[in-house]
């Protein structure tokens, strides 16, 4: 079952970013995903250029389809014009692609460190012009293309308002339902008590929100996220646990348990930020019943 009919049934989905790697070998990450086959709906591959390191996202969402996987490519649109978009998403489609998740560059947790960040906040009329044109069998210029191309497209979105969300970002996701989002993914969850209050804001809109949820592997992790994304995100309660806890990933996991709990009854789903644990996964959907 492929990601938008699983949300169309409203399903409790589960996905999870995995890295493109370096080079084109490719045994590592097939390992990592083999062993969680048929328990996540699908794997996002992100965009990767650090530092003039470039990672082939789109070649990487191919090798996961020759296996089986259903890939999510994630891309950007603050640092796109509209032809670099479609001649991105034109690739993408040649290679089978079917899923896009979306946002730009000004916040962002990934990769095996805390390198990279990204703010979720999508250009919606650039993308989805772009999106709509390709999905009519033409370019932006009105020039047909050699096969219509159509994607199923998630969105990211801000819930660290809680239910104090700016009237702006309201009206964006207003406008981003209209145009054609699916779904939404969320920035961090780390309390679902106020994750709710948030969601009590956008039941509205009657799209699905998946949670992303990160894999805390140590309080320093904890301790960037407060400094670099939002001060006070992580729970004071947490980072004491992974200071005192002489098993981190058993406390991680502990941890990772109590949000899930607290998240199945509020959203259609969670987003997993491994860094660097992708081995460690099926501990966590073990600990969960996932």
């Amino acid at each position: 079952m492929d990601l938008q009919e699983s949300l169309k049934k409203k399903r409790f989905v589960v996905t999870s970013e995995i890295q493109p790697p370096l080079e084109e070998d490719f045994r590592e990450l097939l390992e990592n995903i083999e062993k969680i086959r048929g328990r996540l709906d699908a794997l996002t591959v992100p965009e990767f250029d650090f530092e003039g390191v470039i990672a082939d996202s789109i070649g990487t969402c191919s090798i996961l389809r020759e296996n089986k996987f259903n890939p999510i490519l994630q891309t950007t649109t603050r640092e796109k014009n509209r032809l670099d978009l479609q001649s991105f998403l034109v690739k993408a489609s040649e290679k089978g692609v079917k899923n896009i998740l979306a946002f730009t560059e000004d916040y962002r947790i990934t990769g095996d460190s805390l390198q990279e960040i990204m703010f979720f906040h999508v250009d919606s009329g650039k993308l989805f012009s772009v999106l709509e044109n390709l999905r009519d069998g033409h370019d932006v210029t009105g020039k047909d293309i050699r096969k219509a191309a159509e994607f199923f497209v998630g969105s990211g979105i801000d819930a660290n308002h809680n239910e104090n969300i700016p009237d702006l970002e309201l009206k964006e996701m207003e406008e981003m339902v209209k145009l054609g989002t699916g779904y939404f993914l969320t920035t961090p969850v780390f309390d679902p008590e106020e994750f709710r209050k948030f969601m009590k804001r956008v039941e509205p809109f009657n799209i699905p929100v998946i949670a992303e949820v990160i894999l805390l592997k140590s309080a320093s992790t904890a301790h960037f996220i407060n400094r670099h994304l939002k001060k006070g995100l992580v729970p004071a309660h947490i980072i004491q646990k992974l200071t005192r806890a002489p098993d981190k990933e058993k406390a991680s996991i502990e941890i990772f348990t109590e949000i899930i709990k607290g998240l199945k009854d509020i959203c259609q789903g969670i987003h997993l930020i491994p860094l660097g644990w992708e081995g460690k996964i099926p501990k966590f959907l073990d600990a969960v019943k996932l």
